[in-house]
């Protein structure tokens, strides 16, 4: 039960009871996001059971279900487009608003979740035989990302520059360098992050004080990336971003501000040199199948990113390696 970073409480509650066409499945696996720490978009609804990147096992089916099973590996998704409104069938699933309003209950940071009718229609997928348990943990991360890549349309051999090496970061730099990108380059204020994106595909890190154009034109054969990632939800982040991409570039807004937090830019320079300024949130349904298609593949190295498994009664522990940011990548609670 989430009631604030520091304060993460092992509580038993009801395990919860399921209707006609719902599902209730025992989470085997459930990762740490980082949106799970940014206490200002939290707290505002604590206490409450966090958790949406989860895998398990369907364990009770209820009335009318015939797509699933009791034993079937599954992987669901929280929150589910209505795929009929205008927002959906123009492509923006995301700002869908049953998709801001689905979830499953309680959380994922929970022995078992009850799955709505809504979800198991179009949120629930089972696992390939290829794909563990822990590896599905990062369909709902790495659909994500494939979305944003996708919407900025990321050609082989354009060059890219990902701000913050968080999971986040390493998901799009991998990504990239498996979608036949060009340079890659990484920066970071933590020196582990920085070695783990050059392991995970990035040609070269920078320290992030470091950061400025004349640094990746020296990097980069004299020339501003194509497309520049920002993975990091700071003013400062936002503003190299908008300084080292080249003309007709793009910068993917894939990590939120603060509401409230805002900043100045040259918007003469934004305009004449042709920049795109694209946000991204969540997953399609379509990224979804992607991911689960590229995780079966073995076309990421997502095992090598996991650095640590917990127990439920650890899950404090697992909050604070992901809000110091230091020396962990992908931390997996098993229920």
């Amino acid at each position: 039960m989430y009631y604030h970073n520091k304060d993460i409480r092992l509580e038993e509650i009801p395990t919860p009871e399921i209707g006609p066409g719902e599902l209730l499945v025992k989470v085997k696996a459930s990762g740490i996001c980082g949106s799970d720490v940014m206490e200002w978009y939290r707290i505002k609804k604590a206490p409450r059971v966090l958790g949406h990147e989860i895998a398990g096992e369907v364990v009770e089916v209820g009335a009318g279900v015939e797509r699933y099973k009791v034993g079937d590996r599954v992987f669901v998704s929280h929150h589910v487009p209505c795929n009929t409104c205008r927002y959906c069938l123009s492509g923006h699933h995301t700002v869908c608003d049953t998709l801001r309003s689905t979830n499953f209950d309680p959380g994922g940071f929970a022995e078992f979740i009850r799955v709505p009718r809504i979800n198991v229609d179009r949120g629930t997928f089972v696992l390939p035989d290829e794909v563990s348990f822990e590896e599905g943990v990062f369909i709902e991360p790495l659909a994500c990302v494939l979305r944003g890549q996708r919407l900025a349309r990321l050609m082989p051999g354009q060059t890219v520059f990902v701000i913050g090496s968080g999971i986040s970061g390493l998901l799009h730099i991998a990504l990239a360098r498996a979608s036949g990108a060009g340079r890659i380059m990484a920066s970071d204020i933590n020196e582990y992050r920085l070695k783990a994106a050059e392991r995970f595909g990035a040609d070269q890190s920078i320290d992030a004080k470091e950061v400025s154009p004349a640094k990746i034109r020296e990097i980069n054969r004299g020339q501003l990336v194509d497309l520049t990632i920002v993975c990091s939800g700071t003013i400062s982040a936002y503003s190299q971003a908008l300084k080292c991409v080249d003309r007709g570039g793009t910068v993917l807004c894939f990590a939120p501000l603060e509401p409230g937090l805002n900043f100045l830019f040259s918007f003469f320079d934004f305009w004449n040199d042709g920049i795109t300024l694209l946000p991204t949130y969540g997953g399609s349904p379509f990224d979804i199948e992607r991911a689960i298609e590229l995780i079966r593949a073995r076309r990421l190295p997502l095992r090598e990113m996991i650095t640590h498994r917990l127990p439920l009664s650890e899950t404090s522990t697992g909050f604070q390696l992901v809000a110091e940011a230091k020396e962990s990548i992908k931390v997996i609670i098993e229920p």
